[in-house]
């Protein structure tokens, strides 16, 4: 099946590509699509664990040196000042007097330079916190982190530590980070391959087995996997939907090869009448013949408009919608069989074909008319809603009532299907093909309505439901 044109204005190396992407199976395009997924994931969760790490090294030092500071003021105010301040952990300590001289430092420290200058020790002090410091004008590898207080008479306190472990901490955390987050990338994005892929192995099965479905094969079904997912509410659904076209297939090869043997009586009949009469013309009368092979040829018109109404109803609804007058079509039809229908004093309208409406009465009054021992009753009447349901529409009710032989009640149902004739009074040679019924409730079903067959001691009543406009 061919791809669907890419939008105007595309260029076209995007036209290229969105092509050959579309091309690719869907476990790839998923698989790959699940990595880039990953892949983003990975790479932004390694960046905020490394600026994360970073934060939290630098809050430690910053607090280490805070703490130093504070020691070194509380020397200071103390004026205890009076040899090289001591620290355990390499912090850089100098105290400054107003004047600008180092009055106190630890030992791993310039006692003349300071490593701020009085406009930067003024600056460290209004922002307060740490702040990152060059060292190497001062003989110190690498960069400081450094922290200045302020303390009684004018003195300020730096203190400072290097920042080279914490670099070191941070580059080694990123090597790890660039190296195992491209190995966990390409394990997900294989674990992704086979989960997708066992994922949709149960549509791959669904393809095979519906491969193997042929136009020949019956009774087929396909796989149906055993977790209840979607997958399997899909099988489900296709199945029902083969046994439904299994249904309509064997109904139409049971028309097909009923219709044949519904053809092959007028036809042998036609056929047998022409070879006498060619065979003895001097002793034929042409007339008869004639005739006889009119009523079998009228016999196949009927049959034949009778499948051709068939073919139309199966679609489902009627060819035309448009208000149709039941009082009219009941009183107008029943009129042509000389009977006096009993109608109701308001119209009542429904929805639907007057033509197929009106086949539908003529093939019940017929049969009735064909079967009845005296009389044939024909009655329309609306059916209001009723209380159990109040919100159903208003029904017409339509009966055509005869007072034959009947039809057993096991019987009442069968006598709709298509080619249906049963072998008891209401059988007879001019009886057609068995069509009549299984049009009328074909017809009705397309129009909404229903249709059935009740007792009418003696009798027989068929009825008839419309819903109203």
């Amino acid at each position: 099946m061919a791809a669907d044109p890419p939008p105007a204005g595309v260029p076209e190396r995007w036209r290229g590509a969105t092509g050959w992407w579309r091309r690719r199976s869907l476990r790839v395009r998923l698989t790959v699509v699940a990595a880039a997924v990953l892949a983003l994931g990975l790479a932004l969760s390694a960046w905020v664990f490394v600026d994360v790490l970073t934060r939290a090294l630098v809050a430690t030092i910053d607090e280490g040196i805070h703490q130093r500071a504070r020691e070194a003021v509380a020397l200071s105010d103390a004026h205890r000042l009076d040899g090289p301040i001591v620290t355990t952990d390499n912090t850089i300590v100098q105290v400054i007097s107003r004047d600008g001289r180092i009055i106190g430092a630890t030992g791993n420290t310039d006692r003349l330079v300071p490593l701020l200058s009085a406009e930067s020790r003024a600056a460290a002090l209004a922002e307060g916190g740490g702040r990152f410091l060059d060292s190497r004008p001062y003989g110190i590898p690498g960069v400081l982190r450094v922290t200045v207080l302020s303390a009684d008479s004018g003195t300020t306190v730096i203190a400072a530590r290097s920042f080279a472990e914490v670099q070191g901490s941070i580059r080694a955390a990123g090597h790890v980070l660039l190296i195992g987050t491209p190995l966990l990338m390409v394990l997900l994005a294989a674990a992704s391959w086979l989960v997708i892929g066992r994922t949709l192995r149960p549509i791959d099965a669904l393809r095979r087995g519906a491969t193997e479905i042929t136009g020949t094969a019956r009774s087929r079904r396909l796989p149906v996997p055993e977790a209840h997912d979607e997958v399997h509410s899909l099988a489900m659904t296709l199945n029902d939907m083969l046994a439904r076209l299994e249904d309509a297939g064997a109904r139409q090869r049971a028309l097909v090869s009923d219709a044949a043997h519904e053809l092959r009586s007028p036809l042998a009949s036609i056929r047998l009448q022409l070879e006498v009469a060619l065979n003895h013309p001097e002793g034929q009368d042409w007339r008869e013949t004639a005739e006889g092979a009119l009523e079998d040829t009228l016999r196949l018109a009927r049959l034949a408009e009778d499948l051709l109404a068939l073919a139309r109803m199966d679609e489902g609804r009627p060819s035309r919608r448009e208000p149709v007058d039941l009082n009219e079509l009941v009183s107008r039809t029943a009129d042509r069989y000389g009977i006096i229908a009993d109608l109701p004093a308001a119209t009542l309208t429904v929805t639907g074909d007057a033509m197929d409406l009106g086949r539908v009465l003529t093939n019940l009054i017929d049969n009735a008319v064909r079967h009845r021992t005296a009389k044939v009753a024909v009655a329309l009447t609306a059916i209001a809603p009723t209380r159990a349901d109040p919100q159903n529409p208003r029904i017409a009710e339509i009966t055509v009532t005869d007072d034959g032989p009947g039809i057993p009640a096991a019987d009442r149902e069968r006598v709709f299907d298509r080619f249906t004739r049963l072998d008891t009074a209401r059988s007879r040679d001019d009886g057609g093909a068995g069509l009549g019924l299984a049009i009328v409730r074909t017809t009705l079903h397309a129009h909404g309505g229903t249709i059935h067959l009740t007792d009418a001691s003696p009798g027989l009543t068929a009825v008839v439901r419309l819903p109203l406009t």
